[in-house]
């Protein structure tokens, strides 16, 4: 895969660094493989960019630095990184070593970058949810590189949080062991009625990613770098991809337009796609996006059945695939097609093999024979037909890497320089690196003809075994005297220069500077904060629904709960409409009040929280890093509370976010009960969160269902507004049921409808010093909500034991109780390794 991004015209590639990336299903390297491939890049000119891109727990960081000090001597040219704390580490052990920041940081706003300035991070991958318009308006308000999506498989849910295989399997998508759940399928119940989506099951399955026809305008975005993603992908995927977007890219520099789009999009179609798709790039269509029927590869839809004839199908090309200059005849004898039909009963079927003879009709139709073990039908016409199997791709792109005229060679620059009594001089120059050598002979008087400028080039220019090809020749010959040199030496000179320019350019600069082990283990341990004496940790509230405050302050109006046991209420809330109103009865109830971000904050999205700062909360529950920076840079005299969304699995992390001037930060959602205990231990306990009680969301997502499937809306503006009418869960394929709740920019997150507890742990956190729990309602209303949140207090102050606790919250849940990922003892190994 390497070998096919080299020669077929990638500027780098990126690959997981052993044991700690997001490719936890995938092929893990070797150290020694990743020498060979950093060196074999480096030799041609590519980069590489390792993948450190997982949060990284507190007892993991000393096996990172294991790892970094393997990896760094052999010079990657950046590290791919999510985990804050990480950043910090690598920026401690190799202070000039560059580092991006990865998509799983879910960077979607100049605010954000703006905020980790301090972190020297160079390059920030976007969130893939973010428009050719957002792209440009966050370059614009960045000095950083920008590194954008154009091609590829997409997550459903902004990466980074993605909670459903964790919910779901104990696989988190933030340790690089994706379920794929978003490639489940789903059944869909409004208001408890299941929904009729005539054959569409695969409701949160995205088409790819295919952005060629945007590269003009990414481009003129400012976007510095353009990323396929090639997670258990092919050779030929790889090349496809990789000479498709560079000759995209030359010919919007030349100023012109690509002649072969249609082309280009059938060779990278047949290698894998499951539908190609502009994804976010031009803002949201909610009913392009997710196709529904479908969730695997396809191939390249070109056509339409006509007739169906013995054994024999007539195809018409689409008209956007012929305006894209596709004939035809490029269907060849060995191609493989699929076509997709309805049957009697309207269900969606498949069908599909090898054409054993294609016969173009006109421009825009063909016959395509198969063998006659495929059985035909009638109702095969009208089907759409896809093209999934090129049978030449293989071999051209198997001669692309071992043919010498086709491979990759780096142009270099030879000058020659000859005189009477001194050596023959020869310099190789790559633009970057001159190497020169001298002849051990000295040049002697010819006694016939002598050396010419045309020998010596044809000798130095000899390089087809090598990666090199000679550009440009000078050449410098004393024109007094015909000069005399044995051959075998120039040949000699050609390949001493070949090999000390090859070593000079795998060499790729000088050592990199590491901080010796010792120093940085004195660091690791200054940053702690231990030793905080137990305390009873304080209890807030999380609350989804205006109804849920009216029966929270009704309940204490009358006694049923009070509310000293309660530190804060936080409001989480789809309409913004409903805090100044539910404020107010909490404050009246003697509550200190909290009001929650969206997940994500986008350019030209700073509506919602110019709200929440205009209502004065006690405090403001930060999800994201964009809203952290515009709190503090408006001057929000509150707390700011940092979410489970900012994924704290470190002390380093911890202590970075504090020092900025979060007040507290609830834990990340990927620890289980020993990583809390590990990370509460290394302190500062007192101002760490851990949400008890809850129900896990899981994916976040610019997707929505609401709109996908009950509107015919592309977007809020047109699609009616569902989510104000109706309630929505999803069950999916192993009979689990998942709530979809939208937020106040339209955005969906999907719950997992059983409830999970921590309760069995709270009393060995609260030996450690934690400061705070939380308890988070969903959709629970009266008795019901009351319940819970007076056993939590009961439980805390030491009224209630944990028997009581458990079967007083089982007593009223609909879908069981569990401990979810706190009891996850093992991490997840893929059957693959």
């Amino acid at each position: 895969m390497a070998l096919a991004a080299i020669h077929n015209g990638a500027d780098a590639i990126f690959m997981g660094v052993p044991g700690f990336n997001a490719r936890g299903r995938s092929y893990d390297f070797q150290i020694e493989e990743v020498k060979e491939i950093i060196e074999t890049c480096h030799l041609y000119g590519v980069k590489v960019n390792l993948a450190f891109n997982i949060l990284v727990f507190q007892n993991e960081l000393s096996k990172a630095i294991d790892v970094l000090e393997k990896i760094l001597p052999l010079k990657p040219d950046a590290f791919i990184i999510q985990d804050l704390g990480l950043v910090r580490l690598l920026r401690k052990m190799a202070p000039t070593q560059r580092i991006h920041g990865s998509t799983q940081m879910s960077i979607s706003n100049a605010e954000a970058i703006q905020w980790l300035d301090d972190l020297g991070i160079q390059r920030f991958v976007l969130a893939r949810e973010n428009s050719l318009a957002e792209i440009q308006s966050i370059k614009k308000n960045t000095n950083k590189e920008i590194e954008v999506f154009v091609h590829g498989a997409l997550c459903v849910s902004y990466s980074g949080q993605c909670f459903t295989s964790e919910g779901i399997g104990g696989r988190s998508a933030n340790r690089g062991q994706c379920a794929q759940s978003c490639r489940f399928s789903y059944e869909m119940y409004v208001d408890g009625e299941k929904k009729d989506l005539n054959g569409k099951s695969f409701l949160v399955s995205p088409q790819d990613l295919c952005g060629i026809n945007e590269v003009p305008g990414l481009i003129e975005a400012g976007v510095d770098c353009f990323k396929v993603e090639g997670r258990l992908k092919t050779p030929e995927y790889v090349a496809t991809a990789a000479r498709s977007f560079d000759d995209a890219i030359s010919a919007t520099q030349n100023g012109q337009s690509l002649s072969n789009l249609g082309q280009l999009k059938k060779q990278m179609a047949s290698t894998y796609s499951r539908g190609f798709y502009s994804g976010w790039l031009h803002g949201v269509n909610h009913q392009k996006l997710v196709e529904g029927t479908f969730s695997s590869h396809r191939g390249f839809e070109f056509g339409k059945i006509l007739h169906v004839r013995g054994s024999s199908l007539e195809v018409e090309l689409n008209e956007d695939v012929f305006s894209q200059n596709l004939k035809s005849n490029f269907l060849q004898a060995g191609d493989g097609v699929l076509w997709v039909y309805k049957d009697a009963q309207g269900r969606s079927l498949e069908k599909g093999g090898f054409i054993f003879a294609a016969k173009a009709t006109s421009d825009r139709r063909v016959e395509l024979e198969f063998s006659r073990e495929i059985q035909m039908d009638s109702l095969f016409v009208g089907a759409r037909v896809f093209y999934n199997h090129d049978k030449d791709l293989k071999k051209d792109v198997s001669l692309s890497v071992e043919d010498k005229q086709r491979k990759k060679r780096i142009p270099v620059f030879i000058r020659a320089q000859a005189s009477l009594g001194q050596p023959l001089k020869v310099e190789y120059s790559d633009g970057k690196n001159i190497v020169s050598a001298f002849s051990e002979n000295l040049c002697e008087a010819a006694k016939n003809k002598g050396l010419s400028a045309s020998d010596l080039q044809e000798e130095l220019f000899a390089l087809m075994g090598s990666p090199f090809r000679g550009d440009s020749f000078s050449c410098e010959i004393d024109p007094q005297t015909p000069l005399f040199l044995p051959h075998r030496q120039i040949k000699e000179l050609r390949q001493q220069l070949v090999k000390q320019l090859t070593d000079l350019r795998i060499l790729n600069g000088e050592e990199r500077v590491v901080t010796p082990r010792a120093q940085l283990d004195e660091w690791l341990e200054s940053e702690k904060s231990p030793g905080l004496q137990p305390q009873r940790p304080q209890l807030n509230l999380l609350l989804r629904e205006k109804a849920q405050v009216e029966d929270l302050t009704e309940a204490i109006a009358k006694g049923e709960l009070t509310s000293k046991g309660i530190h804060l209420v936080i409001l989480d809330f789809e309409f913004g409409r409903d805090f100044e109103s539910s404020l107010t009865m909490l404050r009246q109830q003697g509550l200190k009040v909290g009001l929650a971000t969206t997940r994500i904050l986008k350019p030209n999205e700073h509506r919602n929280i110019k709200h929440l700062q205009s209502l004065n909360p006690d405090a403001i529950l930060a999800r994201n890093l964009g809203a952290v920076q515009y709190l503090q840079a408006h001057g929000y005299q509150g707390q700011i509370l940092g979410d489970f969304s900012l994924n704290v699995t470190n002390h380093l992390t911890a202590k970075y976010l504090l020092e900025k001037g979060l007040s507290s930060l609830c834990l990340g959602y990927d620890l289980n009960h020993v990583q809390v205990n590990e990370l509460i231990q290394a302190g500062p306990s007192n101002h760490f969160e851990v949400t008890v009680y809850q129900y896990m969301p899981s994916f976040h997502m610019e997707h929505c269902v609401f709109a996908a499937f009950l509107s015919q809306g592309s977007s809020y503006r047109d699609c009616g507004k569902p989510c104000e009418k109706h309630e929505v869960k999803l069950k999916d394929q192993f009979g689990h049921w998942h709530q979809i709740k939208p937020d106040q920019e339209c955005r969906n997150t999907m719950f997992n409808s059983t409830s999970q507890s921590a309760a069995r742990y709270l009393k060995e956190w609260e030996g450690l010093g934690l400061g705070y729990i939380r308890y988070e309602a969903l959709k629970e209303r009266s008795s019901e909500l009351i319940t819970k949140i007076q056993a939590h207090v009961d439980f805390i102050n030491g009224q209630k034991d944990l028997a009581s606790l458990m079967k007083d919250l089982g007593n009223v849940e609909s879908y069981g109780l569990s401990e979810s990922h706190f009891q996850r003892e093992k991490e997840y190994q893929s059957r693959k390794k």
